[in-house]
């Protein structure tokens, strides 16, 4: 049997109008596709007349192109219709239609064995319905929206059927797959694969080259939180602890790294909280990074602090300890399983001011083994997911030519 030919379908993915988006499932995905045929399609939503809320709001659903080759992978950019509001719960439906005209020309041009989608909703649904439609297996990897989204009585029904049909449920963390267990994934069909880290990339610099780098002076401490600009990320819940920590260390500098993203952009409104709260020469906002330039930043800093509402599993924790850096986070979704140690940093109640800025304040003055972080991010690296994932898709191909 030749190996399995992979449609990986994610509306949230990078493209050249909207290069931050979705890389997590870039940097997985490509690395799957060395190893197996794989195509993108990546479905972006669209209505009439979108384009004059662009007018008033520069960054809503910018356009994608028809088509892109990134890294010697075709990706795909098909529109479907998506009216805000209350229709949006059709979104999986009208996704697989937008996508269908181009899976029928894949298929009819190259084979389709398999359709890879990520997020349960709308993704996963509209996957379903194209796996209906074409009679091709599907698997969905959940990636930390879906508790969200199966509060929502419209949406639990449409993602319920997605766990009990899918060929396979992939989570990227264990507490994302007591969620599925819970919502009719089939426990042999269930797996967790975690996302990895890439060691060449996030390496670790001396601390003074990376400052001299940044022009951050030697000596003082630093803390980071690197994401989307967005409610979801907490930047603004770290900005809240700053005047109590900068009471303690006055000379103290946090790096906002980060700019707008498809959930929305908080700059302005962080900006105006660090003006009223009097942080303004505390707080540098670095604007988006470059992932090959990130490391840069990360080693820069003494502490990576991120608290967060909602995670599935946050590669930029594993980037942040290859790097070095000790992580404060929220117990939210799969955090305690990357920063699962107290050698690692620490986890602290979502919500809780107190308990972050306190375990902030241990972090900057704690002595970190900071070679035992790195070896652990190292530990971590994408091989063992990647052959996780070629076995997994190998074997759904394997199960559907037998069926």
């Amino acid at each position: 049997m030749s190996e399995p030919r992979v449609v990986v379908l994610s509306s949230l993915f990078p493209s050249r109008t909207t290069p931050g988006a979705g890389l997590f499932v870039r940097e997985r995905m490509f690395r799957v596709g060395r190893r197996l045929p794989l195509t993108v399609l990546s479905p972006r939503p669209w209505f009439p007349g979108q384009s004059l809320i662009r007018r008033f709001r520069p960054g809503y659903r910018p356009p994608a192109p028809h088509y892109e080759q990134q890294d010697g992978f075709d990706v795909y950019y098909p529109r479907f219709l998506s009216v805000p509001g209350i229709l949006r719960r059709l979104d999986g439906f009208f996704m697989a239609l937008g996508c269908a005209r181009e899976l029928s020309r894949l298929r009819k041009a190259r084979g389709v064995d398999l359709i890879d989608a990520h997020f349960a909703f709308p993704d996963g649904v509209a996957a379903r319905h194209l796996s209906r439609w074409f009679q091709i297996p599907f698997s969905v990897t959940l990636r930390g929206t879906e508790p969200g989204h199966l509060r929502q009585p419209a949406k639990r029904v449409a993602i319920e059927r997605v766990f009990a049909e899918a060929s396979r449920v992939f989570a990227v963390s264990a507490s994302l797959a007591r969620v599925a267990g819970s919502h009719g994934a089939v426990a042999n069909r269930l797996r967790v694969v975690g996302n990895g880290v890439d060691i060449d990339r996030f390496v670790r610099l001396p601390q003074d080259r990376a400052r001299a780098r940044l022009g951050i002076p030697t000596g003082v401490p630093v803390i980071i939180s690197v994401g989307g600009l967005v409610e979801r990320k907490g930047f603004h819940r770290v900005i809240e602890q700053l005047p109590a920590l900068l009471h303690r260390w006055p000379d103290l500098l946090y790096l906002v790294v980060g700019g707008a993203s498809p959930e929305g952009d908080m700059s302005e409104a962080l900006r105006a909280q660090v003006a009223r709260l009097g942080c303004d020469a505390s707080v540098r906002f670095c604007g988006s990074v470059a992932p090959a330039d990130l490391h840069v930043h990360l080693s820069a800093a003494d502490v990576f602090v991120l608290a967060t509402r909602n995670e599935g599993w946050a590669n930029v924790f594993l980037e942040a300890m290859a790097c070095g850096l000790p992580v404060v986070t929220t117990d939210v979704g799969g955090n305690a399983e990357v920063v699962s140690s107290p050698e690692l940093g620490s986890v602290v109640p979502f919500g809780d001011g107190d308990a972050l800025r306190n375990a902030v304040a241990v972090a900057l003055e704690r002595s970190w083994d900071r070679d035992a972080i790195v070896t652990y991010a190292r530990g971590n690296q994408w091989t063992e997911r990647v052959e996780i994932l070629v076995g997994e898709f190998r074997a759904i191909c394997r199960e559907a030519v037998h069926a």
